[in-house]
């Protein structure tokens, strides 16, 4: 063993220290913090507390972190008041989707082409509740007569949450044009003029917002494969499959009725459908008087609050548990934060550099949308779609 090898040179810890760690580590062909690490005690040096300065200047690595790719998480946020909140009735807030393309045929026979359509899913955001709608075609149009046989035969909703879809953003711009017709034409003014549907939409490129109609998309094709398989329908045939798929996923449990070990019954999202009218006036609660003192109307109305009762004591608790993205960020997205715009469609180091030009904190206060701008345009996207680089702005913004 060489002399320099048993009494290597000892370094504390130094700017230059970390400027000698960043060329080992660049001459290493940017290796990890062990072989990075290791190159170094080759070199005859000895740096205490070596490991944490390798491990954070590896870190900093701008060309590293584009190829790693790591994205940002954010403490998940707490359910919205649609969610926790007993509505009048179901389907009075409700998320909205499209899955699809199906195929079906104008008529049985053979010879006859088919066309593509897609299945219109409404979900009451209480309830869970699903509606079904198959569309001609994906329109805005089309669309709209799905959603005018949708509140024909569940009721004109308050609000809507939905994606940023082209279908959906046209149909915003419809109705509201609509609405605003009516409130002109005195003849409307006291039916469809009160009938606005506040619209809200979902950022853009951000899936997991809307996990509610996620997951109704994903029940609902779990039973199209295994029925429908590779037949083509036709439109009334594909019609009636999708009331079939719609009772059975509406019959799902969601809480027990009972904590009795013997009584097999539980809360379904059927019980908010039948329970009571589409449209029913506001009544006094009658869960304090005795099955006795009840008319048969009563009677009915207090089962109806029974149930309400049992979802808000029993399966509103089940929503709050978190699994994943259970801590707050601290390091996070900021004004000024140079990030890389992900794309699936391209490898981590062709994707857009881009600036954080804004930030949209949540009811809580966290930040989990960002606007960012690239050198051609500028979006609005999640911050899991966004790649935070290690580069610090303040000190940038200091040598400029």
């Amino acid at each position: 063993m060489r002399f320099s090898e048993k009494h290597p040179i000892i370094l504390a810890a130094h700017p230059l220290v970390n400027l000698l760690v960043q060329h080992v580590h660049l001459r290493s062909l940017h290796a990890g913090p062990q072989l990075t690490l290791a190159t170094l005690r080759r070199r005859e040096y000895w740096i205490l507390r070596a490991r944490n300065i390798v491990k954070a200047v590896v870190f900093r690595c701008v060309v590293c972190t584009r190829e790693k790719a790591a994205t940002p998480n954010q403490l998940m946020g707490n359910l919205p008041s649609v969610r926790v909140s007993p509505p009048a009735r179901a389907f009075i807030n409700c998320g909205l989707d499209y899955a699809g393309p199906v195929l079906i045929r104008s008529m049985s026979g053979r010879g006859v082409a088919s066309r593509k359509a897609y299945i219109s899913i409404f979900v009451c955001m209480a309830t869970r509740a699903i509606h079904l709608e198959l569309v001609e075609s994906y329109s805005t149009p089309a669309f709209l007569g799905a959603f005018s046989r949708f509140c024909s035969r569940r009721g004109m909703p308050e609000s809507v949450y939905s994606d940023n879809g082209t279908t959906f953003v046209g149909a915003d711009r419809e109705l509201a044009a609509s609405f605003r017709a009516a409130l002109r034409d005195p003849t409307f003014q006291n039916s469809a003029a009160s009938d606005g549907v506040s619209w809200h939409f979902m950022p853009p490129s951000a899936p997991h917002f809307g996990g509610l109609w996620e997951a109704g998309v994903r029940s609902v094709k779990y039973h199209l494969r295994r029925i429908v398989g590779s037949h083509t329908l036709t439109f009334e045939e594909f019609t009636t499959i999708l009331c079939n798929i719609e009772a059975c996923l509406n019959s799902r449990p969601i809480a027990p009725l009972t904590d009795s070990v013997d009584d097999c019954d539980s809360l379904t999202p059927g019980h908010f459908l039948i329970g009571s009218a589409i449209t029913i006036a506001p009544e006094p609660s009658v869960l304090h008087l005795n099955e006795n003192r009840l008319t048969r109307w009563q009677l009915v109305r207090q089962l109806t609050e029974r149930f309400w009762k049992i979802w808000q004591q029993d399966y509103i608790n089940t929503l709050q548990q978190r699994v994943k993205w259970k801590q707050v960020s601290k390091n996070g997205v900021r004004v000024g934060s140079l990030v890389l715009l992900r794309n699936s469609l391209l490898p981590p180091c062709k994707w857009d550099l881009a600036r954080v030009i804004r930030c949209h904190p949540g009811p809580d206060g966290l930040i989990r949308v960002a606007t960012v701008k690239t050198a051609t345009s500028e979006y609005t996207r999640p911050i899991v779609k966004l790649c935070l680089l290690p580069i610090d702005v303040e000190s940038l913004d200091n040598l400029t």
